[in-house]
């Protein structure tokens, strides 16, 4: 088990893969701790998205962490100790009709399934035009900012379009789009985008005003596939 920062506030864990382990890009898994040496009233178990492909050699989870005992016990686990997997589980997965653009839109921590199904795109080489829409408030709280700019080096169907809504608060530099995301950011980048199947993933308040957004747009509620994550 290895851990990293990957946004302030924000923390990858890498565990090894179990033997015969498998999973689809966009799933995810609940984790047991094992013996932790606190709890608290939310219990020993958390689901996770995968954030790692199934290509890559670990089982990657990321987490804002928050001041629960599961977060402080997971944050200080030793190198090499386990825990109990169970999944995976989810159907949250790139169609399979590469004539329709992929539009997904995410913020924060939500980035964790899209992640796994970017990477997993890329490494198949799918065809699909794939147009990443990337809200938060700063560079600090974005994570694996980079990864998604290298992947848009690697893939020439994707575009990935981050967005800063508090700028003001940051001491990096900041070339791209500013404020939330918006019926006016997406029809900036989506001009003559058509039949596109569209993904959101994120707090029930972003997924909620996203789907709005949408639908007022004329999109079909069947080709708007959802992920909430909720107590994270």
């Amino acid at each position: 088990m290895g851990r990293e920062e990957v946004a302030e506030g924000d923390m990858a864990f890498n565990f090894e893969k179990p033997p015969g382990g498998t999973f689809r890009a966009g799933q995810f898994i609940d984790m047991d701790l094992i013996d932790p040496p606190e709890t608290d009233a939310e219990g020993n178990t958390r689901g996770f998205s995968i954030a790692s492909a199934p290509f890559e050699d670990t089982i990657m989870i990321a987490s804002r962490m928050r001041d629960t005992a599961f977060k402080r016990v997971l944050k200080t686990l030793p190198l090499g100790a386990e825990v109990k997997i169970e999944g995976p589980f989810g159907d949250l997965r790139l169609h399979n009709n590469a004539g329709r653009p992929a539009i997904v839109l995410s913020g924060g921590i939500g980035i964790t399934p899209c992640r796994s199904i970017l990477l997993q795109a890329t490494e198949d080489r799918r065809e699909h035009h794939i147009f990443f829409f990337y809200g938060n408030r700063r560079p600090e709280d974005a994570p694996f900012l980079d990864d998604m700019r290298a992947l848009e080096r690697q893939n020439a169907n994707f575009r990935f379009i981050p967005t800063m809504s508090e700028m003001e608060k940051s001491h990096l530099p900041w070339e791209g789009e500013r404020g939330r995301i918006d019926k006016a950011l997406l029809a900036k980048h989506l001009t003559g985008v058509v039949s596109a199947i569209y993904y959101i993933t994120g707090p029930p308040g972003m997924v909620k005003a996203l789907r709005t957004i949408l639908q007022d747009g004329g999109v079909d509620d069947d080709d708007i596939r959802t992920e909430e994550f909720t107590g994270y």
